[in-house]
């Protein structure tokens, strides 16, 4: 099972070129928005695999990272119990 969700990202792209993720578009077209970007660091999934840029966000009161994976946004999912 892969714990990587592709989602559609709504950006506010800076003109210095920093980009600053605000709402994520679930598949079902629910949109959560991102409360606050905590950190941006260049990092790997350990849980999902892929690289890119690693967005620490606090959505909904939990923390969660949303990564930029060359030109497509992913959410490690959260493992089922």
């Amino acid at each position: 099972m892969s714990l990587k969700e592709y989602v559609d990202v709504v950006i506010y792209h800076r003109k210095d070129g920093q980009i600053k993720p605000l709402y994520i578009v679930w598949h079902n077209g629910v949109e959560y928005p991102i409360d606050k970007v905590m950190q941006i660091t260049r990092a790997a999934s350990l849980r999902a695999g892929g690289t890119g840029i690693r967005y620490t966000c606090l959505i909904q009161g939990s923390q969660r990272y949303l990564f930029l994976e060359e030109d497509r946004w992913f959410i490690e999912k959260k493992e089922e119990k």
